[in-house]
């Protein structure tokens, strides 16, 4: 992996920072898309700290014009896309009947229309360079289901689903479309639900067999393996990061 150009969503901070440091490490260069621009850019400080070169640019995922705007600036500046990661995503734990529909049009157009916003825009690209690597990060409640998460996982179900229809219909361009499903991870938004969900983040320790959450880098890990050449041969699949929570 040397000198291809990443574009990943929401790395302003969590699992999309170590992404981007996880893939600058392996010589790639690093467009640093957040809805936050200073986090991007406090992102970006880190990488340029340590040695990669990176660009900060302001991306609302939910918003296609945001997302056209967003890659414009990045192939001005780089003058390609050969990575796309969809790591942008947003939950609010509730029970299904308590939940507002205003939630649900949040959670939905983070979680998928997002992913599909910078699918139909990055793609043309790549089949143009005639190369491209795309991670899609899903949940493992897209798989199974999980209580409190109804249209999350709905939405990261649909994620898995538009992976699989997108292997297939780039496979003749020679582009790997795969997914990564994490199961609970240490982030700051899984902190932020615990900040009004007492309780959540030991329940999910005592029920995860390796009894921990996901650290950011097992999941940044995952994703490096799929953006390399070495899964040159791997497309449409779904691999889940969960510590054995759920095994499917």
């Amino acid at each position: 992996m040397s000198q291809r150009v990443a574009f990943i969503t929401g790395a302003g901070r969590g699992i999309g920072r170590e992404i981007a440091k996880t893939l600058a490490s392996k010589s790639n260069k690093i467009i640093v898309t957040d809805i936050n621009i200073e986090n991007a850019q406090e992102t970006v400080s880190i990488l340029e700290s340590q040695g990669a070169e990176a660009l900060a640019v302001y991306c609302d995922v939910t918003k296609i014009e945001s997302v056209q705007e967003a890659v414009k600036t990045s192939i001005d500046h780089f003058g390609q896309i050969d990575i796309l990661v969809n790591n942008a995503g947003w939950d609010k734990i509730e029970p299904f009947l308590k939940s507002e529909p205003s939630t649900w049009k949040t959670i939905i157009d983070i979680n998928l229309m997002g992913q599909i916003h910078t699918c139909k825009e990055i793609l043309p690209i790549m089949i143009e360079n005639g190369y491209g690597k795309v991670v899609n990060i899903a949940s493992d409640s897209g798989r199974v289901g999980s209580s409190g998460e109804g249209v999350y996982s709905a939405a990261k179900g649909g994620v898995i689903a538009l992976t699989k229809t997108l292997a297939r219909e780039m496979a003749r361009y020679k582009l790997n479309v795969n997914c990564i499903s994490p199961g609970p991870s240490n982030t700051p938004l899984i902190q932020e639900i615990g900040s009004y969900n007492e309780g959540i983040v030991s329940a999910l320790e005592k029920a995860i067999p390796f009894r921990r959450l996901a650290e950011p880098s097992d999941l940044a890990n995952a994703v490096a393996f799929f953006a390399s050449d070495e899964a040159e041969y791997i497309t449409g699949q779904t691999l889940s990061v969960n510590g054995g929570l759920a095994m499917c």
